[in-house]
């Protein structure tokens, strides 16, 4: 597989530190509020990269954090007249039904800032004792102008990171690129002990401190939003390389953004929407799909249309899917001479979903893939189609292989159980006009126990889960 390496600025293979394993460091949600679609773009991408390598036969450690203490978590604990705690466990508890919905599985490990301070207070310490940071009345900043590699990721001239860094520049800060390890303690926030004083961790020190203890000290992909490269990537290498004194990511892959009317989606513009909020409209699933149908390295515009269009293409392949299900029913039988080579030329479409997968997680090429197969299979499975039963299965299996690699079509336990009940109703409904009551009341028995409750209306059957 070969992925394009932000660092680098071209595609390379990969090839994992450890054989056999790959080790993913993603960055996680500061959990102050429901998360927005550009904040789902890179768990959802990056979700996937996980699930196609283990799909590839790798073993994933996938750790992604939780920022559960920072400036703008104080400011609404403080405007909620909760603990920063509360707030936190309320927003990460609200960030996995999201990630349910949205088929993103949970990482191998979720850790927290706050968990982990004295993992931080330690490579802090590291990065004092050699000359890479300095105290100033309780505060500890790094020194950028120590780390002669700064700006290698994403490769701005100094004046350009300077004017874009997101810090407040201040007398007692040696340069203004330099950024805070450890604040120390106001009144009213969370604090904890450090050799320095009272304090808490900055921003960028908790990703390198949880990196290298789930991970170790080189790991092999850093993944996360476009936004992230300046200064939070950028500032992450500085910290862990002067500690370890080691490449700190072989890769860095990095997402576009989505954009509304062409701005960049951001809660501080303002023109942002939850994926809780668009899951009401549309369903988590079309979000996913939406999220798939795009390059992660293109920019995505976000619009009502979009997601319409992302809804019907999903439909497609899901009847695809309910006409194999009901074909495999109907259809009995070994492999007939021939199938078995006609099968196996159906496998050019799983060549084709893995050769854009593999070239730096083509999602989209992928998914066209995966439409080809169905509009063939659309054409082999009619209702007089003639082929065997164990032909049908192995084709819904290759179908059903495509998709679980994406997340998508993923509901179809569910949709199975749903058309189980409709057939049973209309045998019902068929019953009754033939005036056969005891088989139709049989068959609501039948359904009663399956905890279905059905309501006779006057235009028709209606029925809902007790």
């Amino acid at each position: 597989m070969k992925i394009f390496n932000s660092q680098s600025r071209k595609k390379e293979e990969l090839i994992p530190v450890d054989p056999g394993e790959v080790k993913i460091y993603s960055c996680g949600p500061t959990v102050y509020n429901y998360f927005h679609l550009g904040n789902a773009r890179p768990f959802i991408m990056f979700d996937c990269l996980r699930t196609y390598l283990e799909y590839r036969g790798y073993k994933v450690k996938f750790v992604q954090n939780f920022t559960d203490v920072d400036d703008k978590m104080i400011k609404r604990a403080n405007e909620e007249g909760i603990s920063v705690a509360e707030l936190a466990d309320r927003f990460i508890a609200e960030y996995f039904v999201d990630a349910r919905g949205l088929g993103v599985r949970p990482a191998t490990v979720h850790p927290k800032a706050t968990e982990n301070i004295d993992a931080i207070i330690d490579i802090i310490r590291t990065l004092e004792d050699k000359g890479y940071a300095y105290a100033v009345d309780g505060d500890v900043y790094y020194r950028t102008s120590r780390f002669q590699d700064y700006g290698k990721l994403s490769h701005m001239p100094i004046e350009d990171l300077e004017a874009g860094a997101r810090i407040s520049v201040n007398d007692v800060k040696e340069d203004p690129l330099d950024f805070a390890l450890w604040k120390a303690a106001k009144p009213g926030e969370p604090a904890w002990d450090s050799p320095w004083g009272k304090g808490r961790p900055g921003w960028h020190i908790e990703c390198s401190a949880m990196a290298g203890k789930y991970l170790g000290k080189t790991i092999d992909i850093h993944c996360g939003g476009q936004d992230l490269t300046f200064p939070h990537h950028e500032n992450e290498i500085a910290q862990s390389e002067a500690a370890n004194g080691q490449t700190f990511a072989k890769y860095w892959m990095h997402n576009a953004y989505i954009n509304i009317n062409n701005q960049k989606m951001s809660k501080s513009l303002g023109n942002f929407f939850t994926v809780r909020d668009v899951a009401q409209v549309f369903s988590y699933e079309t979000i996913r799909f939406f999220m798939l149908s795009s390059h992660y390295r293109s920019p995505i515009n976000y619009s009502e249309e979009i997601l319409k269009a992302s809804e019907a293409g999903l439909a497609r392949l899901y009847n695809c899917w309910r006409n194999l299900d009901y074909q495999k029913k109907r259809l009995t039988g070994e492999l007939r001479p021939n199938e078995a080579e006609r099968l196996a030329e159906l496998g050019k479409y799983r060549d084709a979903f893995v050769a854009a997968m593999d070239d730096d997680l083509n999602t989209a090429d992928a998914i066209a893939a995966i439409f080809d197969l169905a509009r063939e299979l659309n054409t082999i499975f009619t209702d007089s189609a003639d082929v065997s039963g164990a032909f049908c299965e192995g084709a819904e299996a290759l179908f059903t292989e495509l998709v679980d690699v994406l997340g998508i079509v993923r509901d179809r336990a569910a949709d199975t159980a749903d058309a189980e009940i409709e057939q049973l109703i209309e045998e019902r409904q068929t019953a009754r006009k033939a005036r056969d009551f005891k088989t139709a009341d049989a068959i609501r028995d039948k359904l009663s126990g399956m905890g279905i409750v059905l309501e006779d209306t006057p235009t028709g059957v209606k029925w809902h889960r007790s």
